[in-house]
């Protein structure tokens, strides 16, 4: 194979994603021509609406998966956050690359911290999860909405609409903003996405060429991470709709999940961990096996009460 073609959203961060595996896999196979093939997503050209007014983060993704069964496209690189729990008919999410910093930071020209922002602060975040985790840690915060690119999120910041906003770690990390970030936010207090920071790359199933040429790029313990969190979310039915939060760290032999399903109103908070061995039927088995029975254990303590309300 000579040419690949990788499909990504044409959103700056995405962009260098989809640059970052580009060079990854020139430096692992010389010969190879690597195109990168941009795209605007169903999620991209509607920004001025809740995502989950418009249908959720499948929609940062379908246009690109879409590029994969027609064959205009090889691979689509993807923000693992942003990746649907059930994946099309005909294609697999075979690489995960190694995971940057998967908290949350604080983003502010004025506060230095979430605890040093002051009552009645406008802090700016869309995500379900972080509003939930945030009424319950500072119920005395306004929280308003925010989406956009990280660019036009910061503009909005820099102009005044917002005292503080939250964003990702990983994306900052990876366009040079570190010196934006006031706070990392612990994860004991914020505890992140399913996935985040972790980037992944999709083709289809049947393309062993293809899973050849990419399959060098799959971090073991990132990998096993990020499947044993998707399980957690695919037994509570989850997506960025709901405010789902999980995150999975590996040592040695051992893999510990936390998770948590919480009230948007931040009033009710279930969160749990649970460790396991990782050696027990394969990594990918016990991952799975673990992410499922922690969100049975948060389903019991009330979990299901607070997800049927919401999706009804």
């Amino acid at each position: 194979m000579k040419i690949l073609r990788i499909a990504t959203r044409n959103s700056p961060l995405a962009l260098w994603q989809a640059e970052h595996v580009k060079q990854q896999l020139i430096h692992i196979h010389p010969a190879l021509n690597v195109e990168l093939v941009r795209m605007q997503t169903t999620g991209d050209r509607f920004l001025d609406a809740p995502l989950t007014a418009v249908g959720g983060k499948g929609l940062f993704i379908k246009e690109l998966e879409q590029a994969l069964l027609n064959g205009n496209a090889d691979i689509a690189v993807h923000s693992m956050k942003d990746v649907t729990i059930d994946l099309p008919a005909g294609l697999m999410l075979p690489v995960i690359m190694t995971r940057e910093d998967s908290r949350d930071v604080l983003i502010s020209n004025q506060y230095e911290s979430i605890e040093a922002l002051p009552k009645g602060a406008v802090l700016g975040t869309s995500s379900l999860r972080r509003q939930s985790q945030m009424r319950a840690l500072r119920p005395d915060l306004k929280l308003k909405d925010l989406r956009g690119n990280v660019a036009t999120r910061l503009s909005r910041l820099d102009n005044h609409a917002y005292d503080a906003i939250l964003l990702a770690a990983a994306g900052m990390i990876r366009l040079g903003l570190n010196r934006r970030i006031r706070q990392f936010i612990p994860q004991t207090n914020l505890l992140p996405a399913i996935g985040q920071g972790a980037i992944g790359i999709e083709c289809r199933a049947d393309d062993t060429a293809v899973y050849e040429l990419i399959a060098p790029l799959n971090d073991r313990d990132t990998a096993l991470c990020v499947r044993t969190e998707r399980a957690f979310s695919r037994r509570l039915g989850g997506g960025c709709q709901l405010p789902i939060a999980g995150q999975a760290t590996v040592a040695g032999n051992a893999i510990t999940l936390i998770g948590l399903v919480a009230r948007i109103d931040g009033s009710e908070v279930i969160q749990s961990a649970l460790c396991g061995d990782i050696t027990a039927g394969g990594d990918i088995t016990a991952g799975e096996t673990i992410g499922f029975e922690l969100a049975e254990r948060l389903l019991a303590r009330g979990a299901d009460a607070i997800l049927q309300a919401l999706t009804h």
